[in-house]
């Protein structure tokens, strides 16, 4: 089946500043995304803005305290549990608010299953790849967000090209074909206006280039991803995404370990 096209390609900008009017409804979300990357922002601050909004600080807690950060209810201050969890993994549940990612009905079918074995597969990949496996979580969970802002402005559409193309590589070049951008660039485009750090936005930006350094871990996760999803996949040779850096006996060891404990981040993540 083909997917059909629209007749003018999506406008980026419009999505951007619908998502800053978004903020002045979710105030709490939207200050924490600001503040988190500021220098001079302290746990105790973070903590205090936090408290503004008694359903994402349960959030927070509750990551805090699960098994995924070994602490296992030992966690019982909003400032302690920032603490454990760091200031980008905070931004990131806060852009997850401010984007409605936390409301499954508004996302693609396969969206969050993705995005946890992707940020779990980051997490337990980023020492091999000498990145800090707070921010590659971080990584991980926001890289789909580009599908999301998608699906949030195009549902039908988006969501026929979803069961249409179930092979990303694919699905990247139809969401090129039908919005002139396709969503892992809409991702960089998003967090580069956020503020995020440039290394993030380099990781998106570079995915699909295999000589590429920066895309390296991302493109692993997404192997990762692919081979636990339900949809048909055909194995992609992890040296080839990784310059050799990896083993598939490397590999297969952590893609029973995301199988195991991926839904419990997602539990953390969302409940």
């Amino acid at each position: 089946m083909t997917t059909a096209t629209v007749p003018a390609p999506l406008d980026v900008q419009r999505i951007l500043a619908g998502i800053d009017t978004m903020a002045t409804q979710k105030a709490v979300a939207a200050q924490i995304v600001a503040r988190a990357s500021a220098d001079d922002t302290s746990a105790r601050e973070l903590a205090a803005i936090l408290a503004g909004d008694l359903a994402l600080a349960g959030r927070v807690t509750k990551l805090a305290n699960s098994a995924y950060f070994g602490m296992s209810g030992r966690v019982g201050s909003l400032q302690f549990a920032i603490a454990v969890v760091g200031f980008m993994t905070v931004r990131t549940m806060a852009t997850v608010a401010l984007t409605d990612l936390d409301d499954e009905s508004r996302l693609p079918e396969d969206f969050w299953p993705t995005s946890t074995h992707l940020a779990q597969a980051a997490t337990l990949l980023a020492p091999r790849f000498g990145e800090r496996p707070p921010d590659a979580l971080c990584l991980g969970m926001l890289a789909q967000l580009g599908s999301a802002l998608l699906h949030h402005n195009d549902p039908e559409g988006y969501a026929q090209l979803v069961a249409d193309e179930p092979d990303l590589p694919s699905r990247r070049l139809a969401e090129e074909r039908r919005y002139g951008i396709h969503a892992l660039r809409l991702t960089a485009v998003a967090l580069e206006h956020w503020g995020f750090p440039p290394r993030m936005v380099a990781a998106l930006h570079s995915l699909d280039d295999l000589t590429a350094p920066d895309g390296a871990l991302l493109r692993v996760a997404f192997e990762v991803a692919a081979r636990l999803s339900r949809r048909p996949h055909v194995p992609v040779p992890v040296g080839r995404l990784c310059g050799g850096l990896l083993t598939e006996d490397a590999l297969d060891l952590v893609v029973e370990r995301v199988r195991a404990e991926a839904e419990e981040l997602r539990m953390a993540m969302l409940s």
